[in-house]
């Protein structure tokens, strides 16, 4: 483990310096703190980028959702022409001891051998990333496993979480711990010139607590937000269900305590990714959503923080069951539909270019005025 508890004391130093250097007191930086920090997109700028949009060389709004990203990107950065920075796809990954109920088609020990294959560049999510430009940074949060690799981000709040359907999955405390690893973690590459995140997870059962999720903070019924996940079969899937409202049942969680579900029902990565969002929204940097588990995230951190949502952009809706639920909760809208249901930050990653290009458009797209094009509104 020698070297990976050198490479991580680098990293945290240069997360302090960051953090310094801006004022910020790392020891003393709080959930609350991170919450009270994330503040309104700036209208100003999207009503600029809005009407810089008017005046390139199309129909108003003919560019859809491209244009609708520009405004949201000018009000997140606070510039109608913003720099995105580099772009990473954080993949937390943690074990769930819900496993030992036999929800899932693959064994626990799946989820440390798919940590080596991120860390070794040959798992779906390297490859789209590779294709798109984009660093993994991936991070052990929370496996059920000792694990050694000089790329890997090693912050480890528990091997795994207990099984949720005989009692809470973690305490309270390990949940906010966990949360702040996101948070920390984006402040971090911040640091290093990222302004472009998306969210990936590894853990297998995951799928189950976040379906519990769904049906504690989204008011689904069990049946509807519990779907195949890795691939089970009408038996399996009927046991993950009665998994679930068990889970439920035991622990009782309140949807009004959205850290409290998070600790009795979720898990170590998805508690991670929350961290992620409220991290990348606190430094006004956007952050993209993936599928079924990071809209789970995505939906926690809505609650503890109305005003992340606005730095959300959603990239693909999910084959997962109780994934379009997830995502009218929070009130987003999917840019892909590619009947995609693998997770790691796949959906994600493909959005990329697409938010580049909106970005570009803003910048090298000639106005009017420009091109000498008549706008078909001038007195004759």
């Amino acid at each position: 483990m020698g070297r990976v508890r050198i490479f991580c004391r680098t990293r945290i130093a240069v997360y302090r310096k960051y953090c310094l250097g801006r004022g910020i007191d790392v020891k003393n930086l709080s959930l609350v703190e991170v919450i009270n920090g994330i503040k309104p997109l700036d209208e100003r700028k999207v009503e600029e980028a809005a009407q810089h949009l008017d005046q390139l060389t199309k129909p108003p709004g003919s560019l859809g959702r491209l244009e609708e990203v520009a405004k949201q990107l000018a009000g997140i950065r606070g510039e109608v022409k913003p720099e995105l920075g580099r772009k990473a796809v954080i993949v937390m990954a943690g074990d769930h001891g819900v496993c030992e109920e036999g929800v899932s088609a693959f064994p626990a020990e799946v989820t440390p051998q798919m940590v080596l294959n991120f860390l070794h560049g040959g798992a779906a999510v390297n490859v789209l990333s590779r294709h798109t430009g984009a660093d993994v940074v991936c991070v052990d949060i929370g496996v059920n496993a000792e694990l050694e690799h000089q790329s890997l981000y090693s912050r480890k709040v528990r091997y795994g979480t207990a099984n949720m359907a005989k009692g809470p999955a973690m305490t309270r405390e390990e949940a906010e711990r966990a949360v702040m690893v996101g948070v920390e973690l984006v402040a971090e590459l911040v640091g290093q010139g990222y302004g472009l995140f998306a969210t990936g997870e590894m853990g297998i059962g995951n799928t189950t607590a976040s379906a519990a999720i769904l049906a504690v903070l989204g008011g689904a019924d069990v049946v509807s937000a519990a779907g195949r996940g890795t691939g089970i079969d009408d038996a399996r899937l009927q046991h993950k269900q009665a998994v679930i409202r068990r889970a439920l049942e035991v622990n009782e969680p309140d949807a009004a305590d959205p850290l409290g579900v998070l600790a009795k029902v979720g898990g170590l990565e998805i508690a991670g990714l929350v961290g992620v969002i409220l991290g990348a929204a606190h430094h006004r940097c956007p952050v993209v959503i993936d599928g079924f588990i990071s809209s789970a995230a995505a939906l926690i951190a809505a609650r503890l923080a109305p005003l992340s949502t606005a730095y959300m952009i959603a990239s693909h809706l999910s084959q997962e069951q109780g994934h379009a639920r997830l995502l009218e909760e929070i009130g987003l809208v999917p840019m892909l539909r590619m009947d995609m249901r693998l997770g790691e930050g796949t959906g994600a990653v493909l959005a990329f270019p697409l938010i580049e290009a909106a970005v570009k458009l803003v910048k090298e797209m000639a106005t009017f005025a420009d091109a000498g094009v008549s706008t078909g509104t001038e007195e004759h």
